[in-house]
């Protein structure tokens, strides 16, 4: 039998054409992106396209109104990331990265560590890791630092976790049975709901306590700094269309953004480490030192290998012709969709040296973690230090293992990992 992917996938009737490709994309990446990259790669489907090296990626995701966002239109309430670089989009980010004020990192960095080894400290040598810490972590850290207080954390994580489902694991593409779909759809609506009236409250509340302040001159009421507490003491000329309706909507938005993604990235990377006792033992002596320089640098090469997901999607708006003037120049008729397999481009050899190998400290601007270009995540700055500062406060822990791999229950998300360690 031939042991070639395309082989088969040619082979295949085209009804099974993508079902065929799915499959490999979920349980054999690196050798089936690896024989794309060689033989074809941008792989034209019934279902969709895929785009493989690391220069097609870049172009595909740098051409904002040729390969749009449209699929996360009907899943986001108007929110700035369903908009494809219009004024809208491009206002708001800068707003909120205006809020999200970079010499705040070290602040969230050592918030991050007091959270993270509070609840270590308190488990008593063992924990189921995912939902206890991996979620509860940025949970924690959208209440102190982002200011949406007033709810329950496992509120908070349930809908981002909806959310996230929906609009990144909820496409035509991941060819869901339709029953689980609407489910997922159904849930998505009703946590969005809750969401919405706790932030109406939020606002409403925190907006009553920033008058008093002002009216007291700060000398009675001093609230604590936060994002949604910096972003009600603001005045925002009309101009900006910045109002109060538009606030809370970018506030939920740090809510979404923040929890799952930043789970799933934790519990792989642990993963991934206590399954290569080399690296673990490199980052267990890095997370030692005061620079975490070095540490941060096996966390982002140990999460190429595992990441949150292996491709971004968009939905192409008129027909372009992508790698044009390579033998592989390939032209994409508007209404398709097309994956950027950020996955298979981060192991492309024209952009990194030796890509099988473990490397840290590679360049990190060739890295996908985050995005890429117009619709790069928007946290990524907190991003890029809570996730390192998770991993190591759980390295930290003496002698600790898992008790059996990541458990994702058939779905998208890490759902149960144990870890366990000595506490004498």
């Amino acid at each position: 039998m031939s042991t070639s992917y395309l082989e088969r996938y040619d082979a295949a009737p085209d009804a099974e054409k993508f079902p065929l490709v799915r499959r490999w994309m979920d349980k054999e990446p690196l050798p089936f992106f690896k024989e794309l990259r060689a033989k074809r790669p941008i792989l034209v489907t019934p279902d969709c396209t895929l785009v493989t090296r690391f220069d097609d990626v870049r172009e595909i995701l740098l051409m904002y109104k040729v390969f749009t966002v449209k699929p996360y239109v009907p899943k986001m309430d108007n929110y700035l990331m369903a908009h494809d670089d219009d004024a809208l989009h491009t206002r708001e980010k800068s707003l909120m990265q205006f809020m999200l004020n970079r010499d705040d990192l070290p602040r969230v960095r050592n918030l991050v560590a007091d959270i993270a080894s509070g609840i270590l400290g308190n488990a008593n040598g063992q924990i189921e890791v995912v939902n206890k810490f991996c979620r509860m972590v940025p949970a924690t850290l959208v209440q102190k630092y982002f200011g949406l207080t007033g709810a329950n954390r496992e509120d908070l994580i349930e809908w981002s976790y909806w959310n996230q489902y929906d609009t990144f694991h909820n496409q035509p593409f991941d060819l869901l049975p339709p029953e689980l779909s609407q489910r997922i759809i159904d849930r998505h609506s009703e946590t969005s709901k809750k969401l919405g009236d706790y932030i109406t409250m939020l606002i409403a509340k925190r907006l009553l306590a920033v008058k008093l302040e002002k009216l007291t001159f700060s000398t009675i009421v001093r609230l604590d700094d936060d994002i949604v507490t910096r972003m009600l003491r603001t005045s925002f000329a009309k101009e900006l269309d910045f109002d109060i309706k538009r606030l809370g909507v970018n506030a939920g938005g740090l809510l979404i953004g923040a929890i799952e993604t930043t789970a799933q990235a934790v519990a792989q990377v642990l993963q991934y480490l206590f399954q290569h006792s080399q690296w673990l033992a490199a980052a267990k002596a890095a997370a030692q030192k005061e620079d975490t320089t070095e540490f941060d640098g096996i966390v982002w090469e140990a999460l190429r290998f595992a990441p949150i997901t292996s491709y971004l999607f968009r939905t192409t708006v008129s027909d372009y012709t992508a790698a044009k003037g390579t033998d592989h120049e390939t032209v994409l008729c508007a209404g398709t969709y097309v994956l950027p397999v950020t996955l298979s481009a981060t192991f492309d050899e024209r952009a990194f040296e030796s890509p099988d190998e473990f490397i840290p400290q590679r360049n990190w601007y060739n890295y996908f973690h985050f995005g890429f270009g117009n619709h790069e995540c928007l946290g990524r700055y907190v991003g890029m230090v809570m996730i390192p500062e998770m991993v190591r406060q759980v390295l930290l822990q003496k002698d600790i293992a898992p008790k059996s791999d990541i458990d994702y229950k058939s779905g998208p998300f890490p759902e149960a990992y144990d870890l366990s360690w000595a506490t004498a």
